[in-house]
């Protein structure tokens, strides 16, 4: 059994006031569950023109980092940079867990695009949810 603190990248879009609020309210569920997080509007500076690339790397590093990555997919589509995201996670192996609390689905068969549904550990619909997926995992390690 692993000992040192789990880490979780906490991934979605973050372009308002009512996401930025939601994916917070994610990554302190996540932390509550025992993760050090990694959110990237709180773990980078403010973006400008002249640190775009350092921001990418940061980012990169948050998920190179973590054992969990936790992804907001609400939306009838998913945010490109969260798509960016889920697929870089997949490719390193990392463990992933899908959050799709939005009723509208594409198809009856697909919550979300079908490269991101197949390439997650887990796609849960609620908060509860994700906090029995995250102690799942947690006992598991």
């Amino acid at each position: 059994m692993t000992t040192t603190t789990p880490r979780a990248y906490v991934a979605g879009p973050l372009f308002d006031e009512g996401e930025r609020w939601w994916i917070e309210q994610v990554d302190q569920l996540v932390a509550d569950a025992g993760f050090v997080t990694f959110l990237p509007h709180r773990d980078n500076p403010p973006k400008d023109e002249f640190n775009v690339r350092a921001i990418f790397e940061n980012d990169k590093r948050g998920i190179d980092e973590a054992d969990v990555v936790v992804a907001n997919l609400n939306g009838v589509l998913t945010d490109d940079g969260t798509a960016w995201e889920l697929g870089y996670a997949y490719a390193k192996g990392k463990y992933i867990i899908g959050l799709h609390t939005d009723w509208r689905m594409r198809f009856p068969h697909e919550v979300v695009n079908l490269m991101m549904e197949c390439s997650m550990d887990r796609l849960v619909r609620n908060l509860d949810d994700l906090r029995a997926a995250l102690a799942e995992w947690l006992a598991t390690r």
